[in-house]
């Protein structure tokens, strides 16, 4: 297992200037860091890279499809930008030396018909992801798709639905994300659900139910915990807290007050949290 952190919570572009906080991160046991690719240059992303790189830090990219570039658009014009978009998020992980590209990448988070998806938008989900999974392929680098709550999305929210492209795509380089937020409002009984997708699953974010510090709220950490040593998964764990300093992201996720105290505690309290409580799943949830 990999300890890691979504970074979106500081901002939406990772500089130099971050180097203290990122070395923080790897002194409280960070393994893996999920860094923005929303703007920037390849050469941006090569720096991040080797200063991760001199941390011992994995990287991996935290990546959105975006109204401009709509996957399932269906303006044949706007497809192609998002096929553009695609590649570049994948030419800036690749820069950066990631190993997986994780988020919304099927639809823009926000953006709405005022229905579910329709055929012709599945499709053109699936032709998208299964592009987009080819060029990362090429590169070594995972996708990782991630359904999103029917409130932020209407492409992907459930497993199930994810589990349905998926099988459609049929590409190894392709999984889509497990999020205990999105779980928590859209699936009956989360841990279960984990269960029963789990070969399909390549990523796992820990989101408490307020988007704060894992363990302060309800989602049942350990029920997910021992679920995913049942299943032997061994890949990241990574954390997602959202705050206000990206005001784009707070409006979409609707974070309108402070969800922690500051962004040490944010980061140590939830390792010490992950790491317990991970150990505690191992042991067969004994004391």
């Amino acid at each position: 297992m990999k300890l890691a952190f979504n970074l979106l919570v500081i901002g939406a572009e990772i500089t130099p200037a971050h180097a203290p906080q990122l070395a923080r991160l790897k002194a409280l046991g960070y393994d893996a860091l999920e860094i923005p690719v929303f703007s920037g240059t390849l050469a941006q992303y090569r720096e991040i890279g080797r200063i991760l790189s001199d941390l011992g830090i994995t990287p991996g990219a935290a990546a959105v499809a975006t109204a401009a570039a709509n996957p399932v658009s269906p303006d044949p014009e706007v497809r192609a930008r998002a096929r553009d978009h695609h590649r570049w998020i994948v030419d800036c992980t690749h820069a950066m030396g990631g190993e997986i590209i994780a988020g919304p990448l099927h639809s823009p988070v926000g953006v709405f018909t005022g229905s579910g998806p329709t055929d012709a938008e599945r499709a053109h989900c699936i032709t998208a992801m299964r592009a987009l999974a080819e060029y990362a392929g090429e590169a070594g680098i995972k996708v990782s798709a991630e359904a999103v709550n029917r409130f932020e999305c209407y492409m992907m929210s459930t497993m199930e639905e994810a589990s349905r492209i998926w099988r459609a795509v049929d590409h190894p380089n392709y999984g889509y994300m497990f999020d205990t937020f999105h779980a928590n409002i859209e699936e009956k009984d989360a841990p279960a659900t984990y269960e029963r997708y789990h070969r399909e699953i390549n990523h796992f974010h820990v989101s408490e139910n307020d988007r704060g510090v894992p363990g302060t709220g309800h989602v049942p950490f350990r029920a997910h915990f021992e679920a995913l040593r049942r299943c032997g998964y061994d890949g990241w764990l990574t954390v997602e807290a959202f705050g206000r300093a990206l005001p784009e992201l707070a409006g979409a996720t609707r974070v309108w007050r402070d969800l922690f105290d500051d962004l040490d505690a944010l980061f140590a309290e939830s390792a010490a949290f992950i790491r317990h409580e991970w150990a505690r799943a191992g042991e067969g949830g004994a004391t």
